[in-house]
């Protein structure tokens, strides 16, 4: 399933589940742009990686709690490549605690990241998506499911499933399909901000594949939306999660 040519942004993509879903659309043949926050370390790196593959690579360092810094980076990526064909909202962000210890700007950071910029990027995106083209967003079990930990993220998650919703009816008439994908425990650096980690690793570990869920799992579910044989799965949230989900386990 070649993605030959075409332009794809993912969000937060110089590690973890961003990474490896950057990674899969270069090795099929897609140009990447990529934002991230801090790390220029990881950013540099990913992006060696990425170009080895043959493909042109962008990476900005860009906040997407911020709306001026969004425009920033959609101004820099129609700099280099004047179109757009796949965006993968993946950055994500949140403060691990319970609804009682959680701060105003707590839940703004959150949402803003979680919520607010995917949006604000699939808005973006469709202006460049001229000939139609692909949105993925990367939710997680904590919309449906109370988690430790989770409140923030968790509601922030829930909203970005009905966004998907929404924008899989809106968009529809440019030609743009709008999917999401809810990824199960994968063991990424994020891992370590959770108090109850090791917790979470021995369930992630509990699926009925007996292997905890790795990042190139969802990296080739969300390659797989972007083809056209997913042309008619619209609005839909697909689970990667080893069957974690199905059992009280």
């Amino acid at each position: 399933m070649s993605l030959e040519g075409k332009v794809a942004l993912v969000t937060g993509a110089s590690r973890g589940i961003g990474k490896s879903i950057a990674l899969e659309f270069a090795r099929r043949g897609a140009h990447i742009a990529f934002n991230y926050l801090r790390s220029h370390k990881a950013a540099a790196q990913t992006q060696r990686e990425i170009e080895d593959l043959g493909v042109r690579c962008l990476r900005v360092q860009a906040h997407l709690g911020d709306s001026e810094k969004i425009a920033h980076l959609f101004s820099k990526l129609t700099q280099e490549f004047s179109r757009l064909d796949i965006l993968v909202n993946n950055a994500a962000s949140g403060v691990h605690r319970p609804a009682l210890e959680l701060d105003e700007k707590h839940w703004n950071w959150t949402m803003n990241v979680n919520a607010r910029a995917p949006w604000q990027c699939a808005v973006e995106a469709a202006r460049l998506m001229t000939a139609g083209g692909n949105i993925v967003n990367i939710t997680s079990l904590g919309s449906q499911r109370v988690l430790p930990y989770y409140f923030s993220v968790g509601t922030s998650k829930a909203a970005l499933e009905s966004l998907t919703r929404y924008l899989a009816v809106e968009l529809a008439p440019k030609g743009i399909t709008v999917n999401a994908v809810s990824a199960g425990y994968v063991d990424t650096d994020a891992f370590s901000s959770f108090p109850n980690q090791e917790e979470m690793r021995s369930t992630g570990q509990d699926t009925l594949t007996n292997r905890m869920v790795a990042s190139e799992d969802v990296a080739g579910v969300v390659a797989f939306l972007c083809s056209e044989q997913a042309e008619m799965i619209r609005g839909q949230v697909i689970v990667v999660d080893g069957g974690v989900s199905l059992t009280n386990r």
